[in-house]
């Protein structure tokens, strides 16, 4: 039984679950929408609205802060142009609205296992 254990295993190790988030954050930033199965769409949706979040803060804030912020979405997306396009394209078009800066789309039942597709959008302000 798994009683009050957090997440979704994936049939994956733990090194192949955080490689999946990275790079389908990665994409879900440069491409601005991925189509996925529904199960990776809600394992990446948090991590990536976080991610989000943290950029909104930091461009508000001034100095060591919005450097700290920097860096720290640079450790969890770990490419610097795709940050410099979160911090100044994707967090400022966010500004006043308070979350939700994501879209799941049902598409229905893949071809060939039948698996649940999604289309995982940032949300146009």
């Amino acid at each position: 039984m798994r009683h009050k254990v957090a997440g979704k295993r994936l049939s994956r190790s733990k090194g192949q679950r955080a490689a999946l988030r990275r790079t389908m954050m990665k994409q879900l930033f440069d491409n601005e929408r991925i189509e996925t199965t529904r199960a990776k769409a809600e394992h990446v949706r948090g991590p990536a609205e976080k991610l989000i979040t943290l950029a909104k803060r930091g461009n508000s804030a001034e100095g060591a802060v919005a450097v700290h912020a920097r860096r720290l979405a640079a450790a969890r997306l770990g490419d610097r142009e795709l940050v410099a396009k979160l911090f100044e394209e994707i967090a400022p078009r966010y500004e006043n609205r308070p979350g939700g800066y994501t879209r799941m789309v049902k598409m229905g039942p893949r071809q060939g296992d039948a698996a649940e597709m999604v289309v995982l959008e940032l949300v146009e302000e």
